[in-house]
């Protein structure tokens, strides 16, 4: 038979009249320990903390010897509680010492105690430490007694998360919570971000612990349950929903947990021992990320985000919160988010805006070209990175390396405003070279160009002193709009950036969407292959009318002067006769009706399938121009989806297989008297440009941030010395061996910065 249990509703009762006492750390600790004891009817009652070291320390007892508090420490994973705060699942034991993981501490007196309850102190899914319960005798605890030890954990934490315990640790050895962490991802937009963060979907707080009246709560959490399906229905049935693809599986998804009965009975089942309606929902999903956050299925991971985002909206659905404004950011803001696309991007204040952290996200996606044109450093796949990151919490990030530092150290702060010093040196040199020509020490001059694709890409012209834009990247406007633009808003926004290029040249690209780049507000196609599926070109040949209407609106917005309109994703030479002859009825069609005509039209094409490879000689007798698009033509090449971390790195661009391809392209625009130029993203490192321009590209087009450090190396390059080297490296029979370190050395050799 068990001792008689108080139930945990006086227990939150007494432990939030504890919680208000004007007293020390210290004393609330051992007070609720005391009262946790009490009313379980346990002999003991203890609390672990996990610190800075991964250690779990004893701060707090009733029952082993007081002695013990602050000198027994746990290592991570040693004994029963280790093995509680690893796994974050509660364990429940009749004979603790039977157990294969128990660990004697002598100093504690515990071997007289047999049964043991440990639960883990849970904050957003993470592991904040380890509440114990121990009896002499030999028993299993009620389910109802492991759901209150959980439930008062809750209060624990919050304690913990406050801060409150900080003082009572020795340097070094502080709780965990609020310790620096160094994560790592990947590298986005380059440079350099120091400030606080900013949550883009910020989690709502639990202001409330304790319920005055549950029944109330379950009337509270009941009419919020309601709601929130009634909301999901709606934006369900809402017409861009309708048209089907990623967003209506994603809110079929939420129908599907929002109607679960386990997950509603777990938060009633909460609210029963004595918790608020929004502190049920707070535990349940804590519960549920501590348990999905350890599992290796990406399914299972995926699922998380589902049902963070259902918990929240249910937060909002009880408090009555709204979706935060971005509108008013504070300065210096690092936006965190789990995923973001380039308008909500957009929304935020620039000139507050210091950084982007994201969980998801590759280099290519269409976020990290919008930062890399804001000229904001960004850095993606940073695991659980909104889990880990409180509103306000300080923050570096470096797009270089991917690396985040989240609560830094005084030195790491240190170190990384030297760095911030160091590239603002630089970026003075850049500047002093801007009106330089980029010409190598023997002579040769090659063309810089921008990547860019709004309007705020077009000040980058004046500030980087670059030639022209090489890429200008017409669908982003369609994807920032909530709308298909109109034609008179495509033919407003081409000639302001012909206005802005002044006599330099402008390329630009035509619809390049499908595939990854899904527009809100057309329909969605279920392809097995997007990349190779339904997009860019193709898109546009079968759907003529909206390629008819850019091709209408570049040509006017260029009355008077040059214009060079390049088709995307051309796999066969008929693709490109086919799009030209729409560029030719549209000249038509202007002279017709007495428009103002361009002064001359350049029309290109971009290589990046491989079949145009074998069609070069045929593609240049009809093209004014070749544009290389690195990017999908490197993953179509070696078969690798570039935004799939898995394989992204596993090839070199600079390995001869790749680099034979992007030579014989050069070559044969040599041969044919056409243009050629790379506007991927290898042509904005310089190492790799390097590589270019000894395989002959006169013309790249980068981003922004990379024309000074790509001049600066060109200036101290002597193009003959590197092609004595270059050629004989890639034609030797190295297979797909990468030729790197041999450039590497040689601009070391050769004084060359990279």
């Amino acid at each position: 038979m068990r001792p008689a249990f108080g139930g945990p509703r006086l227990l939150l009762r007494r432990l939030r009249e504890v919680m208000a006492e004007q007293i020390s750390a210290q004393e609330r600790l051992d007070k609720i320990v005391v009262l946790i004891a009490a009313n379980m009817v346990a002999e003991v009652c203890s609390v672990y903390v996990l610190r800075v070291d991964a250690a779990l320390e004893l701060y707090a007892t009733q029952g082993l010897n007081r002695e013990a508090v602050h000198l027994t420490v746990m290592g991570a994973g040693e004994g029963l509680v280790g093995m509680v705060a690893q796994t974050a699942e509660p364990l429940n034991l009749s004979d603790a010492q039977d157990h294969p993981s128990f660990s004697f501490k002598p100093e504690t007196g515990e071997e007289i105690f047999h049964s043991f309850l440990g639960v883990p102190i849970l904050r957003g899914g993470n592991t904040l430490g380890v509440l114990v319960v121990q009896n002499r005798a030999h028993r299993k605890y009620e389910e109802d007694e492991v759901e209150a030890l959980q439930t008062t954990s809750m209060v624990l934490a919050e304690m913990i998360a406050s801060g409150e315990l900080s003082p009572l640790a020795t340097p070094g050895q502080e709780p965990a919570v609020r310790r620096p962490l160094a994560i790592s991802g990947a590298g986005l937009a380059e440079g350099v971000g120091l400030g606080h963060v900013v949550l883009h979907e910020p989690r709502v707080k639990v202001t409330k612990l304790i319920a005055d009246d549950p029944a109330s709560e379950i009337t509270r959490l009941e009419s919020a349950i309601e709601a929130l399906r009634a909301e999901i229905d709606d934006m369900l049935d809402s017409e861009e929903v309708a048209r089907g693809g990623e967003h209506k599986d994603i809110l079929e998804a939420y129908r599907m947990f929002a109607h679960d009965r386990g997950f509603v009975r777990r938060l009633k089942e909460a609210i029963a021992t004595g918790i608020t309606a929004e502190a049920a929902v707070e535990r349940v999903q804590s519960d549920n990320r501590a348990r999905m956050m350890r599992q290796t299925d990406p399914y299972m991971r995926e699922r998380l985000h589902d049902l963070d985002d259902l918990a929240n909206r249910l937060m909002r659905q009880l408090t009555g919160e709204k979706v935060v404004s971005h509108e008013d950011l504070p300065d210096n803001a690092i936006v965190v988010a789990r995923h973001m696309g380039p308008a909500a991007l957009l929304d935020y204040d620039r000139s507050r805006l210091r950084g982007l952290v994201l969980e998801e996200g590759g280099p290519t996606s269409h976020v990290a070209i919008v930062a890399r044109a804001l000229g904001i450093p960004a850095v993606g796949h940073a695991d659980n990175v909104t889990g880990l990151a409180d509103q306000g919490d300080a923050i570096i990030i470096d797009g270089a390396t991917g690396e985040i530092h989240l609560r830094p150290t005084g030195d790491i702060e240190a170190a990384y405003a030297e760095k911030v010093r160091f590239r603002a040196r630089r970026q003075a040199q850049y500047a002093a070279i801007r009106d330089l020509p980029a010409l190598t020490r023997d002579g040769v001059e090659i063309k810089l160009h921008l990547n860019a694709g709004l309007m705020v890409d077009l000040p980058f012209m004046e500030e980087t002193g670059a030639a022209g834009i090489g890429l200008f990247r017409t669908e982003l406007q369609f994807m920032v709009s909530n709308a298909l633009p109109r034609t008179s808003e495509q033919l407003d926004l081409y000639r302001k950036v012909l206005d802005a290029a002044g006599s330099r040249p402008v390329t630009f690209r035509t619809l390049d969407i499908g595939g990854d780049k899904v527009l809100p507000y057309m329909d969605v196609i279920q392809e097995e292959n997007p990349a190779l599926g339904w997009r860019a070109i193709r898109l546009g040949l079968d759907r003529p009318g909206l390629l008819r209407s850019q091709v209408r609106a570049m040509l006017r917005a260029a009355a008077g002067r040059e214009i060079r309109i390049m088709f995307p994703m051309i796999a066969a030479v008929e693709e490109f006769d086919e799009a030209k002859a729409i560029v030719e009825r549209e000249l038509t069609h202007l002279r017709r009706h007495a428009h103002r005509m361009p002064d001359r039209v350049h029309i290109g094409a971009m290589v990046e399938v491989p079949a145009l490879l074998f069609q070069l000689d045929e593609l240049f007798s009809r093209v004014d121009f070749l544009s290389v698009g690195s990017n999908d033509l490197v993953q179509f090449m070696f078969a690798v989806d570039r935004g799939n971390m898995r394989v992204a790195n596993r090839f070199d661009v600079l390995s001869p297989p790749i680099l034979r391809a992007l030579r014989a392209i050069a070559r044969k625009g040599v041969e044919h008297g056409k243009p050629v130029t790379l506007c991927g993203e290898i042509a904005s490192r310089p190492l790799e440009a390097m590589a270019l321009a000894g395989l002959g590209y006169r013309a790249l087009s980068l981003s922004p941030a990379a024309v000074g450090p790509v001049k600066s190396m060109l200036l101290e390059l002597s193009l003959e010395r590197l092609r004595g080297l270059i050629d004989p490296l890639i034609d030797a029979p190295r297979a797909g061996v990468s030729i790197r370190e041999e450039l590497r050395s040689f601009a070391e050799a050769e004084g060359v910065s990279l």
